[in-house]
């Protein structure tokens, strides 16, 4: 009979020779990344955002649902979805990204969801500020930590929970924090935390609890389970380490010209090619990105556009304020949403490695070198993107059937 601890072993590292495992596999087909190719929108379509979900989506009636404030506050709160709709609506455009972006990528590889570079959109988040919620509950003056607390319920490393992850208190009160109910325009769909989800700009994707049903204010550290001891960076099993909170620097290419099916390879016709792509960061404004085309050899600055709310939308992207093309526009200025970035390179035949680095206002740079923890969270190593330019077609015409 299988116990708790043996559906739930401690993480560990894989052999050198070692390959991605069904239990992996079954995360990658439960998860999703987004498209490289949907990096072409300001705002990232609902369907083609990332997608992280710990245990089950959980079944929940937005009719009915209630969220409690409580713990160390002078007017405990239970309000439901209707109160929060009527409170101030503010919508803004936030990027999140997985706190082990680019895990698969390591050496040796951290055992367990297996991202490549991909666990990343931008979205716009409708909800109502948490900040005067929780003013208006009355924190008390030694209120800590604010613990938030998800509806979806499962096993970690034998420790049976509820999805719960905490914030210290001067960041659960700071403006920007969202109680979000809709995603680009819509209600929020189930697998992105409906009817109603934190939305915490800056903060890697851990901290956006799904399915929120309570928060709970602390006189104390949280020491559950997601803050003391999944999302660490560890560089030993003794090792306490240090919380992950906010997102490092990241730069991602746009893949151009057209792909080889299986190894994704792409392939460029020779000739003037503005590769783009986006770049964004939790500490500060981008300030620049670079660009490679020789793996990190040399690299050549590119052209970043502004840090606006500006731009094109994906398929059903909709805003809060009327914008100069008809469309609505956040109630924000764009600081914590990726920047588009262009650069124009002359394409000859040949094999080139393209990758992009950036840099932001905190002096925080991409590393070319693998940073490496046991649980590969904030790897924000520059990306590889293998490119052939050639004149010759890589294609075969189809071939005619006979009538």
């Amino acid at each position: 009979m299988s116990t708790v601890d043996d559906v739930s072993r401690p993480s560990r590292l894989a052999d050198p020779d070692e390959g991605i495992s069904i239990e992996e596999l079954g995360l990658a087909a439960r998860n999703h990344a987004l498209p490289l190719e949907a990096l072409r929108y300001d705002v990232t379509p609902v369907g083609l955002h990332y997608l992280l979900i710990h245990y089950d989506i959980p079944e929940l009636d937005a009719e009915r649902h209630l969220l409690t404030v409580d713990g160390r506050v002078d007017r405990p709160l239970t309000v439901d979805l209707a109160a929060l709709r009527a409170r101030p609506r503010v919508t803004r455009r936030v990027t999140l990204e997985c706190a082990g972006n680019g895990r698969a990528l390591l050496t040796p590889r951290p055992v367990s969801q297996p991202w490549l570079s991909e666990a990343v959109g931008t979205a716009e988040w409708t909800g109502t500020p948490l900040a005067p919620l929780l003013r208006e509950a009355g924190l008390s003056t030694d209120a800590v930590d604010v613990v938030f607390s998800g509806a979806d319920h499962g096993v970690e490393r034998g420790v049976e929970q509820d999805y719960q992850r905490g914030l210290p208190v001067a960041e659960a009160l700071r403006e920007e924090v969202l109680l979000a109910y809709e995603m680009n325009g819509a209600p929020l769909l189930p697998q992105h935390g409906a009817p109603l989800r934190l939305v915490v700009p800056g903060w890697y994707g851990m901290a956006h609890v799904k399915w929120l049903t309570r928060i709970t204010v602390l006189d104390r550290e949280f020491d559950g389970y997601q803050n003391a001891v999944a999302y660490r960076l560890r560089t030993s099993v003794d090792d306490p380490g240090v919380p992950v909170t906010r997102i490092e620097p990241r730069a991602l290419v746009q893949p151009p010209g057209f792909p080889d099916f299986m190894s994704r390879t792409r392939v460029v016709r020779p000739g003037p090619c503005t590769v783009r792509g986006r770049a964004w960061s939790g500490h500060a404004p981008v300030t620049s990105v670079e660009v490679t085309t020789d793996g990190g050899l040399t690299w050549a600055a590119a052209t970043l556009a502004p840090a606006t709310p500006e731009g094109r939308h994906g398929p059903g992207g909709q805003n809060e304020q009327d914008g100069r093309d008809g469309q609505k526009r956040p109630d924000d200025d764009g600081r914590w949403a990726w920047r588009s970035w262009r650069y124009e390179w002359p394409a000859t035949p040949g094999r080139y490695t393209l990758g992009a680095r950036a840099s932001d206002a905190s002096g925080r740079t991409q590393p070319v070198e693998q940073p490496w923890n046991r649980g590969g969270f904030a790897n924000n190593l520059v990306q590889r993107v293998e490119v052939v330019v050639t004149g010759e077609r890589q294609v075969s015409e189809p071939r005619r059937l006979s009538p």
